[in-house]
């Protein structure tokens, strides 16, 4: 999967929870009416989705679409690392 399609497909998913046409890269959730219960579901659906944990810590980085996907793009490559070392 490109990095330009895994972009595409946060906002998807994103727009899908929070109800919404469109999702600027920049703009703040909240400033599109994403709320906590809507942030919570969106941090499940991305676990789901790609196969990573997000831990407490790292909640406040799910933000906008770029940070949120800047997480995310971290997360796969720490888990596809971990995943070849094992395969070593």
């Amino acid at each position: 999967m490109s990095l330009e399609n895994l972009k595409e497909e946060l906002r998807a998913l994103i727009c899908e929870i929070a109800e919404i046409d469109t999702l600027p890269d920049d703009t703040h959730f909240k400033d599109v009416g994403i709320d906590s219960m809507m942030g919570v579901e969106i941090v499940a659906a991305i676990e789901r989705q790609y196969h990573v944990k997000i831990e407490d810590s790292e909640l406040k980085e799910i933000s906008t679409l770029n940070k949120s996907f800047d997480l995310v793009v971290s997360k796969l490559e720490t888990r596809d690392t971990l995943v070849a070392q094992s395969a070593e």
